[in-house]
């Protein structure tokens, strides 16, 4: 992953994985996950492992292909 393909995720994808995996009733595991990555973005010179990169990418892609949630209208 190169640095500007990381900065392009965290900065415009990541906030959507975390809002939707946060959101789900996803596990603890994978909420302790999208959280630990948000902190270590912000490092300048972090780099997720190859492990984090293919966990990253299937979540980035299950998101990205997963339908909005539907929202209902306090008033109508």
């Amino acid at each position: 992953m190169t640095d500007r393909e990381l900065d392009e995720i965290l900065t415009f994808h990541w906030p959507k994985v975390v809002r939707r995996i946060m959101a789900d009733d996803s596990d603890d595991w994978i909420k302790g996950f999208v959280l630990s990555i948000t902190r270590f973005g912000k490092r300048r010179t972090w780099h997720p492992s190859p492990k984090q990169e293919q966990i990253m990418r299937r979540l980035l892609s299950e998101v990205g292909t997963a339908p909005e949630p539907t929202m209902e209208l306090i008033e109508r």
